[in-house]
């Protein structure tokens, strides 16, 4: 039987981030019988890491603070060090600080295949690193994208239709699944939440904003909100001067959301900018009645009016109306939770996931081990 074949993929830390909790997935859920994981950090840091220590996952950490430091250098030969000895046939960056440092020193060490996942828009991102995406982009054998709103938006700054490969994100579903059994604040009739980094991208302020709206008039419902960030004082700050904050619970974010999310009877996305939400998906397989800022790949995950409802990006009073009608047809909230956990489960499961990554590896390095059996002897 043919050895595993190393991988290694990376990730700029190893928290609860989006990009962090796929890393993880597909560690710990590829197929050891064909690939060796390795996951590679620039943080030795975060909640993923004793889980990917528990499995047996080997973890290296490469010292990059600044692009522009000495360290990035020695971390470069480091990762090259660790490439050759390991016979990584393959390296897959998963961020935008990976993907830029991992890019030139994979294809400096000849690794057989390199794959980069672009996971977000690039608007989000300086100058700086837009220009060094563009350079990664031509070194990449493949850009893993989780939807086609991305894929569209790369294709617009040049990439090459050929070199995208659509795989959306997946769920674990043995984690993530309906259960109305219990409460946890059984002073609430209802509770819309949102788990989210707690970024201006976001838009929590608009949801408060919306929740605010509804709220004299529904004053036993609770704004449930999951999640760490620069604007968290802000937040708290803008629920008090808007009059709800005894009706406004934040939460630390925490690698259990699972457990918030099934207590959450409306899930409320309300960001200005997403490509395909983890934190949505996760929401939907729970059952929750999921409400979403028509952005990006969200419409690609709520078919408006049969798993969800769109309401149109950063308009508070859209937002409210979808809200009000959610909590006030208790029949239609339901047949919305109950037709999200089906979709997320039938089409989007961790499974699907992670064969089709598998499905990317095992190509390119078939390919690339044919034409190295291809190439003429040296004289």
């Amino acid at each position: 039987m043919p050895k595993p074949w190393p991988v290694l993929v990376m990730t700029q830390d190893l928290d609860i981030g989006g990009c962090q909790r796929d890393l993880t997935k597909l560690a710990l859920g590829i197929d050891r019988g064909r690939f060796e994981p390795h996951v590679g950090c620039f943080r030795f840091t975060g909640v993923r890491l004793e889980e990917l220590r528990r499995n047996g996952i080997p973890i290296v950490h490469f010292p990059v603070y600044s692009f522009r430091s000495p360290h990035a250098l020695r971390a470069a030969r480091q990762m090259g060090r660790y490439i050759r000895e390991h016979g990584i046939q393959l390296v897959h960056t998963f961020d935008v600080p990976t993907t830029v440092f991992g890019a030139p020193v994979a294809r400096w060490y000849r690794t057989p295949a390199f794959v980069s996942s672009q996971l977000s828009f690039r608007d989000l991102y300086s100058g700086f690193f837009q220009r060094l995406l563009r350079v990664s982009d031509r070194l990449s054998d493949r850009i893993v994208i989780n939807c086609e709103a991305v894929g569209r938006d790369l294709e617009r700054r040049g990439a090459p239709r050929e070199r995208l490969y659509l795989c959306y994100n997946g769920v674990d579903t043995s984690r993530f699944y309906p259960d109305r059994s219990s409460r946890p604040h059984p002073g609430a009739s209802l509770v819309i939440g949102v788990a989210a980094g707690l970024r201006p991208e976001k838009g929590v302020d608009l949801l408060i904003r919306a929740f605010a709206a509804i709220a004299a008039d529904n004053r036993d419902i609770k704004l449930l909100i999951v999640g760490d960030g620069p604007l968290r004082a802000e937040l708290a700050n803008l629920s008090d001067s808007l009059g709800v904050r005894d009706q406004v619970l934040l939460q630390p974010g925490a690698p259990n959301v699972e457990d918030w999310l099934r207590e959450v009877d409306i899930f409320v996305l309300p960001s200005h900018s997403e490509s395909f939400s983890n934190a949505l998906l996760e929401a939907m397989a729970c059952g929750c009645c999921a409400i979403g800022s028509r952005v990006g790949g969200t419409p690609e995950l709520i078919a408006d009016g049969r798993t969800g409802l769109l309401f149109a990006p950063g308009d508070v009073d859209d937002l409210a109306r979808k809200l009000r009608l959610a909590i006030e047809d208790r029949s239609l909230r339901e047949r919305l939770g109950a037709a999200a956990a089906s979709f997320a489960h039938q089409s989007l499961s961790l499974e699907r996931f992670v064969r089709r990554l598998e499905d990317l590896y095992a190509g390119l390095i078939e390919g690339a081990m044919a034409g190295r059996s291809r190439r003429p002897a040296a004289a």
